[in-house]
């Protein structure tokens, strides 16, 4: 039975709305992930390195993408709660085409800039070849991968999760199989993990462009529009949260690699790699409940229902509550099979990444407040908080904790700096909770 917009909310009816986009979430995140697992069991660790080395510039560029479809889909939401569905259609449009002309340019200029970016990040001789051939061929597919996480977000504010996530579904497993059949089999090693995921981004962007350009029964439909430098400069204000969050996650990626260079060479940054890898997915679960239930906070902002806001407040911080409680016991109890999967061929590099993964899992305990709290404020067009969550959560607190905790606790200060950095993030992501309360009657 299809769920609407406007109904109320019990447990059991939001679970069954977000659920797909969690799980579309996570199969975003395995496109990575299966590219690591591969070539980390198949090409070895420099070409592991290599793609963690240059994956912040991938998704550095790629943040447009996370921009216009968290802050169109807020400014769409909140038109259809408040029953402007032609000008919602007209903004949808103008939406995907904008993001459609503005990442075929950024990914050919990125294209070139791949082997200087590379050489600042620390990269030379064979790690840097690897991370230039990665990363051009990344870039061939990048403006579908925009497109990809701008549909993500309409496909939920057009009451059509379940389409998004079987979109995902097929762009993820293209990306598994030919994974398999290129890295394992052929052998064509980094190059190959590069072509499947690039043929699985293909798939993402452009199945959905199919679906809302032809008569469809969602809410939304791609048609004509006229330039709205309004409707732009609200969307990038509401997204610019998560086009923070993205950038801020891409410089403080390469300060951790530099820190880690220093203190554990390559085998740190292997063992960060694999930490992250299973942290994706993890991660993955709060990105996805906070953009599945963005677009009913956005629609019920539209309609005044206050109540439901409450609702939906209530609701979300439990449910994060219980799901890192979980988390953060699963990543203690499985540290050691999950860091074998990846690198269980070498025992220094396994036994650093178990005793790393431990310490940073704590962070589950955090991190999906923060995650929601950005995402709450987004939904309600308040891009300056959100963003203000944002920038000090990713970038600020990051930054200070990576630089000044090794300094003392060595590289255990590294694992720990994340967790840190969270509780500061908590205390602001609270703070604004409750001031706010009275202005969205939350």
């Amino acid at each position: 039975m299809k769920i609407q917009l406007s109904e109320h909310f019990t447990y059991s009816k939001l679970l069954r709305f977000t659920f797909p986009s969690i799980i579309m979430m996570i199969f975003t995140s395995i496109y990575s992930v299966i590219d690591g697992l591969f070539v980390s069991n198949f090409a070895g660790k420099t070409a592991l390195a290599a793609i963690n080395i240059i994956y912040p510039f991938i998704m550095a560029v790629g943040a447009l993408g996370f921009m216009m479809g968290t802050g169109g889909s807020a400014l769409v939401g909140r038109l259809l709660g408040e029953g402007e569905k032609e000008k919602a259609n007209k903004t949808f449009s103008l939406i995907v085409y904008t993001t459609a002309i503005a990442g075929i340019l950024l990914s050919a200029l990125a294209f070139l800039l791949v082997p200087t970016v590379s050489r600042l990040f620390g990269a030379s001789g064979q790690l840097l070849d690897y991370c230039i051939l990665y990363g051009r061929i990344c870039f061939l597919s990048m403006p579908c991968f925009m497109l990809q996480n701008v549909f993500q977000c309409f496909f939920i504010t057009a009451e059509k999760p379940r389409l998004g996530l079987d979109v995902v579904l097929s762009a993820g497993i293209t990306n598994m199989v030919l994974d398999f059949l290129f890295v394992a089999v052929f052998g064509l090693g980094l190059k190959g993990a590069a072509i499947a995921t690039v043929c699985g981004e293909i798939i993402g962007g452009l199945v959905p462009i199919l679906y809302f350009a032809g008569r469809n029964h969602s809410l939304l439909r791609l048609g004509r529009t006229s330039f709205d430098a309004g409707s732009i400069l609200k969307t990038c204000t509401n997204g610019s949260s998560e086009l923070m969050t993205e950038l801020s996650s891409s410089v403080v990626t390469v300060l951790y690699n530099t820190q880690l260079m220093k203190i554990a060479g390559e085998n740190g940054v292997a063992a960060y790699s694999t930490i992250m890898y299973v942290n994706f997915i993890f991660v993955a679960i709060f990105l996805g409940y906070s953009l599945g239930s963005a677009p009913i906070i956005s629609f019920h902002y539209g309609a005044g229902n206050h109540d439901e806001l409450k609702n939906m407040r209530k609701k979300s911080l439990r449910l994060i509550a219980v799901w890192g409680i979980g988390m953060t016991i699963i990543s203690h109890i499985f540290a050691l099979p999950f860091a074998r999967f990846f690198v269980g061929y070498d025992s220094e590099l396994l036994a650093m990444t178990i005793h790393g993964f431990r310490i940073y899992a704590f962070v589950y305990l955090l991190n999906g407040f923060n995650i929601f709290g950005s995402s709450f404020f987004t939904a309600l067009n308040n891009g300056m908080v959100s963003a203000t969550i944002s920038f000090l959560r990713t970038l600020v607190f990051e930054v200070i904790c990576i630089l000044l905790l090794p300094v003392y606790f060595g590289i255990d200060g590294i694992w720990s700096a994340v967790l840190v950095a969270e509780a500061l993030a908590l205390c602001v992501t609270s703070f604004f909770l409750i001031t706010k309360r009275s202005r969205y009657h939350y």
